[in-house]
């Protein structure tokens, strides 16, 4: 979905903006290369950038709970 008519800027931008460790608009729109022009892009990019640091943060929770898990059945099959 495009999110900025003016820089042709997607969702999947933002999502690959936060994967790289975008924080802020601004960010997102560095990553492209770009900036905001009109500014009626940026409150759909905020809103979008929230939920893809949330994704992110529960995607990574999940990751170091599953390795907690393997450690301990490794530490008790030894």
């Amino acid at each position: 979905m495009v999110v900025c008519s003016c820089n042709l800027l997607t969702h999947k931008d933002v999502e690959a903006a936060v994967a790289d460790g975008a924080n802020h608009p601004r960010e997102i729109y560095a990553a492209r290369g770009c900036k905001a022009q009109c500014g009626n892009c940026v409150k759909g990019v905020v809103c979008l950038l929230r939920e893809a640091k949330m994704r992110h943060m529960q995607q990574a929770e999940l990751a170091a709970h599953a390795a907690r898990q393997q450690s301990v059945a490794m530490a008790a099959s030894a």
